[in-house]
């Protein structure tokens, strides 16, 4: 019997904190008849927010043998808000299944922030159905746009043996500041396809480093028509 447990449930939902998700209001009909299957994912997903979150001062962080889902994911961040510096270093997940999340390995920063988030492996995922399966976004909340060219520096980055399938058609999302950028950034040995059978394509922007066994291709570290280039 494999059995796990949902942290950010455990963290969110206490006997002191009155948190109340009513199925309900995501379509339950509660008729004894009708699946309402859906509603309760969706009032489980927003009860549930990552995963795991690592924040601000976070360093020298093993995570391994999460199974993860629904929710967000395991994340780096959110880093930088408020044009706050925050630092996030030697990370390592591995050996972790995302099962029908939001979003898989995932780096997120507000634009305007400073400091770093460096060093940080993804080894070893298992994606089964993810909507955004690998995603770097250095405009997390497009509210703060004041401070173009100042961000929290991502760098150091490595995804290695990720593989699965994702929801949507944009499997890898590189989203860095314009000016600032992400820097060395190595995806090695990533296969993740679509669902629905599609080709599965990625976003890139301003990244650095270089990509050795991928599906889809990424534009910044390598070339291939699957990609989109910005």
């Amino acid at each position: 019997m494999f059995v796990f447990a949902s942290r950010c449930l455990c963290a969110r939902i206490t006997p002191n904190t009155n948190s109340a998700f009513d199925v309900l209001t995501y379509g339950a009909i509660g008729d004894g008849k009708t699946d309402d299957s859906n509603a309760f994912l969706k009032a489980w997903d927003n009860a549930c927010d990552d995963c795991i979150a690592i924040n601000n001062g976070s360093s020298f962080i093993n995570i391994s043998g999460i199974f993860c889902g629904p929710g967000h994911g395991i994340s780096v961040g959110s880093l930088g808000k408020d044009k706050k510096y925050a630092t996030v270093e030697h990370v390592h997940v591995k050996n972790c299944t995302f099962n029908g999340t939001s979003n898989g390995a995932r780096i997120k920063t507000f634009e305007g922030g400073s400091g770093f988030a460096r060093n940080i492996t993804y080894e070893d995922i298992i994606l089964v159905g993810v909507k955004h399966p690998v995603i770097i976004d250095q405009f997390y909340d497009p509210k703060y746009i004041d401070n173009v060219g100042q961000a929290v520096e991502v760098s150091d980055v490595t995804y290695l043996n990720i593989r699965g399938t994702s929801l949507d058609k944009i499997a890898i999302e590189l989203n860095c500041d314009t000016i600032v950028g992400c820097t060395n950034i190595v995806l090695d040995n990533v296969n993740i396809t679509r669902v629905d059978g599609g080709e599965a394509q990625t976003i890139c922007t301003k990244a650095k480093g270089k990509c050795s066994s991928c599906y889809p291709d990424v534009p910044c570290l390598s070339q291939n028509s699957s990609a989109i280039r910005y």
